[in-house]
């Protein structure tokens, strides 16, 4: 793609990055038959190709957002589809990334849209103000319909409406320690407790650290992480993802400083994507770029430390699970085959529904901040996931977990659940 950036835009090393990316882009509209929200609407603005042409003219024009830019980026999920379709390598993340940065900075949204991303942003990424919220809207859930009806406050219902009805009880998982490994200790990672998972579902991670210490692996909790910055990133909240991004990293590196670290360990792949490009967020920060992208090198997915371990074969168990591949998973990570072959190894017959590469319609806040495009995403995910006739449901993802589990009776779990009770730990409840 040709462009016209001025030596002065250029200077900036955000516009540089993002004119380097849109000149890879040939036209050439692969990225549309994998695009959800494409595949769903047929908007060309609202296909990868279309939003590049928007990034495009408002970057190159040095112009503030406008509604129609804004409306098409915002409908983007940001699932990354696109990026494992094109064959000419754009950088499609970093540039809506950057685009979703200059449209908070320049863009006035509506009163009611800056509430609630005020509320999102402040209450998401804390694991106390989250619970505490989903308390309060297990109060105010009968209030739902009434304001979904009042424009500005319509966000709000839909908030109401994707409370659970109940919560599990905090888990002890989540608070600073260290696990020891049975036996002879054979690695040692950090454990990312995360924010809205050990929230909704904490056997995650206590699966994850039972599974670990079972296996020789030293489990720590570092004091000081917290949310990876995920949430408020994607919402283009630049500073707060990277304030975010550094505590991580000086926790991190405090605890690898005290008795070596091999991996930190990361059980929702929407949080791998983002610590594993630290590195790339942090790179103009001088105090931090080369702590950050020693951080995203240890990042990996439980899955991928797993596979690493080579767990023993285990005999057939008779449950046939269907396995969902967040797009933060096979998309932003690339981890495609390693948990199906861990779930076969653990001795589970692996399904895969059609239409794998489409994104559940989660996507961190998207299921809030795009209702209805997200329901109908979910509805063929699910009519996908129940045709393979599968016992369970196994994914990567809390997000795609709470999402999914709202539209089908078939239980759904982690796949570390699923590998914990496979290799001598507890049942999932959901079984």
């Amino acid at each position: 793609m040709q462009t016209n950036f001025s030596p002065e835009q250029l200077a900036d090393p955000h516009v540089a990055e993002s004119e380097k990316i849109l000149r890879k882009c040939v036209h050439c509209g692969f990225c549309t038959a994998t695009c959800p929200t494409y595949v769903l609407l047929g908007d060309e603005l609202d296909s990868p190709r279309g939003r590049i042409y928007l990034i495009k003219d408002m970057l190159e024009n040095g112009r503030s957002a406008d509604k129609e830019t804004v409306t098409h980026i915002d409908r983007c999920l940001s699932c990354l589809s696109c990026v494992s379709t094109c064959p000419s390598g754009v950088d499609y993340m970093h540039l809506v990334d950057h685009a979703r940065i200059h449209i908070e900075k320049t863009f006035r949204r509506s009163f009611g849209e800056r509430l609630a991303r005020s509320v999102i942003a402040a209450t998401l990424p804390s694991p106390k103000r989250f619970r505490l919220a989903l308390r309060a809207a297990g109060l105010a859930r009968p209030l739902s319909g009434l304001l979904k009806r009042v424009p500005w406050l319509k966000t709000f219902g839909v908030m109401l409406d994707l409370a659970p009805a109940t919560l599990p009880s905090a888990s002890h998982a989540a608070r600073p320690a260290v696990h020891a490994a049975k036996g002879i200790r054979r690695g040692r990672v950090a454990l990312l407790t995360g924010c809205a998972q050990p929230v909704l579902r904490p056997e995650i991670n206590e699966a994850t650290i039972r599974l670990l210490t079972r296996h020789g692996i030293e489990v720590v909790v570092a004091e000081g992480e917290g949310c990876c910055g995920a949430l408020v990133h994607h919402m283009g909240r630049e500073e707060q993802a990277l304030d975010s991004a550094r505590r991580n990293v000086d926790a991190w590196l405090k605890t690898a400083e005290e008795d070596g670290l091999d991996a930190i360990v990361i059980t929702a792949s929407g949080c791998g994507t983002t610590i594993k490009d630290y590195g790339h967020m942090l790179r103009l920060d001088p105090a931090y770029a080369e702590k950050a992208a020693k951080v995203s090198s240890l990042a990996k997915d439980v899955t991928e430390y797993l596979a690493i371990l080579e767990l023993p074969e285990q005999e057939a168990r008779g449950l046939t699970v269907a396995y969902h591949s967040a797009c933060s998973m096979q998309h932003g990570q690339k981890i495609v085959s390693a948990p199906k072959q861990l779930l076969r190894r653990a001795g589970f017959a692996v399904r895969e529904p059609a239409e794998g590469h489409l994104c559940c319609g989660s996507a961190g806040t998207y299921n809030i901040l795009q209702p209805e495009i997200s329901a109908k995403l979910k509805v063929r995910k699910v009519k996908n996931l129940e045709a393979t006739k599968a016992s369970v449901i196994a994914t990567g993802n809390i997000g795609c977990i709470t999402q999914i589990a709202t539209g089908t009776g078939v239980p759904i779990v982690h796949t570390v659940e699923l590998l914990d009770w496979a290799y001598g730990g507890e049942k999932p409840a959901e079984l």
